[in-house]
């Protein structure tokens, strides 16, 4: 307000707003993505040597400069947001991957610095097409839950029977229940199914394959089969819904602007009655006058 006295509190809102503007500005987004990009390079370089010798010390200048901005970033969120900010998963997401860089680059906190690489998945919110695939593996998670029970349930059941059945013969594969387990998840993959594990073990047991063949059937082509499936489903489902919120905004803009254009054309009509009665009233004084 013009003539107001500025007291502290409207000094601080003031600037909350204009940090606000600021820091959501579509520039400054593009900006903090251009580091993100950078900074993911930088990473990649710090692991080759020959890079490392000939310019270690600007990489390692430059990703401190880069943290310095999101450091600087994440606190004028904090400050525009303040509790809203660690409400938003994202937002959230970004102040513990920035708070792991900040960790002691020695010791055991080494291995979590290069998890800083993992900001640049903030550009899956920009991108429509990335946000739909995100969302519809989100909505999938319960689908694909049923299913890793199931298929943990399979596992469980065959890793007993191959430790029970091939335990004496091959315990590299199969000695214990963690070994039959991992075997089965090598068999699953089909890397070296047959001549590595399968075959090896028929030249001990020759009805073998009736053990591999269907639970390769059973863990590899039905339940990809069903995780596929389930995905897809839900990307439909994801995409259907956004095309049904679409379809809802647009149906209530247009209901809004045919209940302004009504409301309008009742108020001309309104003034063209009003003028109407005007004009008949100045004729009626106009032909009592003559």
């Amino acid at each position: 307000m013009v003539g107001a006295p500025v007291t502290a509190d409207t000094t601080r809102i003031g600037l909350r707003e204009r940090l606000a503007l600021f820091i959501e500005d579509a520039r400054v987004q593009h900006a903090i993505l251009a580091l993100i990009l950078i900074n993911a390079v930088t990473l990649g370089l710090e692991t080759v040597p020959s890079v490392m010798a000939a310019a270690g010390g600007l990489i390692h200048t430059l990703d401190t400069v880069i943290l310095s901005v999101f450091v600087l970033e994440l606190a004028v969120r904090i400050y525009v947001h303040r509790l809203a900010f660690f409400r938003d998963p994202w937002s959230l997401f970004d102040f513990v991957v920035v708070a792991i860089a900040l960790l002691p680059a020695t010791g055991q906190f080494a291995v979590l610095r290069a998890l800083r690489v993992l900001r640049v998945l903030r550009i899956l919110t920009l991108v429509p097409a990335m946000r739909k695939v995100v969302g519809a593996l989100l909505a999938a998670i319960p689908g694909l839950g049923s299913i890793v029970l199931v298929l943990a349930i399979v596992y469980y059941v065959f890793a007993v029977i191959a430790t029970n059945l091939f335990a004496a013969t091959h315990p590299e594969w199969f000695g214990d229940l963690g070994r039959s387990l991992y075997t089965l998840f090598q068999i699953m993959t089909l890397e070296s199914w047959s001549m590595g594990i399968a075959r090896p073990v028929m030249e001990h047991f020759p009805y073998a394959w009736a053990f591999f063949i269907p639970f390769i059937l059973i863990a590899t082509f039905t339940m990809l089969n069903l995780f596929i499936a389930i995905i897809v489903n839900a990307m439909q489902s994801f995409g259907e819904r956004e095309h049904a919120e679409t379809v809802a905004a647009v149906e209530a803009a247009r209901t809004h602007i045919e209940a302004d254009l009504h409301a309008e054309l009742r108020a001309l009509r309104a003034e063209i009655a009003a003028l109407k009665e005007a004009l008949r009233a100045q004729r009626e004084r106009d032909a009592q006058g003559a």
